[in-house]
């Protein structure tokens, strides 16, 4: 690995503008092949069409010829026998004391939801202006995209044979909690090794202003069953004196948030940073507030989304209204989903919840727990020679200073990158803006942002590519 001082730093040749510009639209053409496939890695989905995908991805990637092995790889999913959806791994060797870099994407995507929630078909992807919408247009298969063509771009204007070197992982199914992540990454750790991750799959302060993300929260999610009876009792006979589950799940939920709606849990941690300004009315039209309706929370709104805790009900069992009887409901399950302030593990963050719950059960309901998913929060070390690289390729290739963010979500794997790989630095880029909606119905990616995402991945492998790292 390099050991070197930093260098390299000289504006870039306009050639690189003209290499990625004359090959966008292969690059859009090439984004567009991908997202017709629907790679939704969820259990209950085909996984065929991720294997379909990860075939396309290992294609493009050959088609580049510059790796020196091109392989579609699974790893075991936890300590189970099961393998893991598959991911693609390209790699070349540094030469000349030059760094390595790994790009890190994903190729699996959410599922795409309701068809009539849609302006666009899903898996078809379509440009209405200055978009393309479509599954996974953004999150992101655009990342997998500008990694490829990135890496066209050196070879138009240095030539195939760099010393720059190279691995390519692009994940597939990191939608689906990248359970075999770690055990990928022990299994083909010598090939991972990187001076320097790009990990695209971030966003950017709007279309205009890139930002470099330097904080992200964690994540505790899990299964919480509240019981209170053997079986379903007649609401008319018992009602009013025997405790129905439903109840004492409403009245224990209620509990998890105060009058503001900020998490009211014990041992849960807060964090202060400086943060770019964010008005109200912004955060209104961006998570598109019906008329009236309040943020909750206090303080800064980005120190509400970037570094405080913040707990969601995501999703409840229990009898739907179409088919509810006047019974008394015995066991209503519940799915909770915290994201963690960086600062605090997430383990610890689960213990401070789960100890809440229990002091505050109501009528001596039994609750149990199952599916933990855990993810503890990252935070950036700003002062490495990389950093400094990336920003200045986002301030050639985007015309404007990039902003250090945070971001409310969570990337669980990349607690996972730190420590098998401590020394490397770890930047946090993307191609999603304010109104990408990943995740949402009517994804879609800015085609400007997507361009100037490609231009700043060339650069910064220009840069490492001529100079090296200390």
């Amino acid at each position: 690995m390099s050991t070197t001082s930093v260098s390299g730093t000289s504006p870039v040749d306009p050639a690189l503008a003209e290499a990625v510009a004359s090959g966008f639209p292969a690059a859009v053409a090439d984004l567009s092949r991908l997202v017709r496939i629907p790679s939704v890695s969820w259990a209950a989905f085909d996984p065929a069409h991720v294997q379909a995908s990860a075939e396309a991805v290992a294609e493009l990637a050959e088609q580049t010829g510059v790796f020196e092995s091109v392989t579609i790889s699974r790893a075991k999913l936890g300590a189970s026998d099961d393998l893991g959806q598959p991911a693609v791994l390209a790699t070349r060797k540094a030469r000349g004391g030059k760094p390595t870099i790994l790009l890190y994407a994903h190729h699996d995507v959410q599922p795409p939801g309701k068809d009539e929630e849609w302006e666009t078909s899903p898996f078809e992807p379509t440009v209405k202006g200055d978009r393309l919408y479509g599954r996974g247009t953004a999150d992101d298969k655009a990342g997998v995209i500008a990694h490829i063509a990135a890496i066209r771009a050196l070879v138009a204007t240095v030539g195939p044979d760099f010393d720059l070197g190279l691995a390519l992982f692009i994940e597939g199914e990191e939608e689906w909690g990248s359970g075999s992540f770690a055990n990928f990454l022990e299994q083909y750790r010598e090939e991972l090794s990187a001076d320097v991750i790009v990990v695209a799959d971030s966003d950017n302060w709007n279309v205009s202003t890139p930002s470099l993300t330097v904080a992200l929260r964690g994540a505790v999610a899990f299964n919480v069953r509240i019981s209170t009876l053997a079986h379903a009792s007649h609401s008319g006979m018992f009602g009013g004196a025997a405790p129905d589950a439903m109840l004492a799940a409403i009245q224990l939920l209620a509990t998890l948030h105060d009058e503001n709606g900020s998490a009211a849990v014990d041992g849960l941690r807060s964090r202060t940073s400086d943060t770019p300004e964010y008005p109200e009315s912004t955060l209104v039209r961006d998570a598109a507030f019906l008329d009236g309706v309040a943020p909750v929370g206090t303080g800064p709104i980005l120190d509400r989304l970037w570094n405080q805790p913040a707990i969601t009900v995501t999703g409840i069992d229990a009898p739907d209204i179409a088919n509810a009887s006047n019974t008394l409901v015995p066991t209503v399950r519940a799915r909770i989903s915290a994201r963690i302030a960086p600062g605090q593990t997430a383990q610890d963050a689960y213990e401070a919840i789960t100890a809440h719950l229990e002091a505050r059960v109501p009528f001596g309901a039994h609750l149990e727990y199952d599916d933990l998913q855990l993810g503890n929060p990252f935070l950036v070390d700003t002062s490495g020679p990389a950093v400094a690289l990336v920003k200045q390729a986002m301030s050639e290739a985007w015309g404007n200073e990039p902003l250090e963010t945070g971001i409310g979500g969570s990337i669980p794997f990349i607690a996972d990158l730190v420590e098998k790989f401590p020394r490397a630095e770890i930047l946090v880029t993307g191609v999603e803006d304010p109104d990408t909606r990943a995740h949402s119905p009517n994804e879609s990616l800015h085609l400007g942002v997507f361009k100037r995402a490609i231009h700043t991945e060339a650069i910064l492998l220009t840069k490492l590519n001529a100079g090296t790292l200390g």
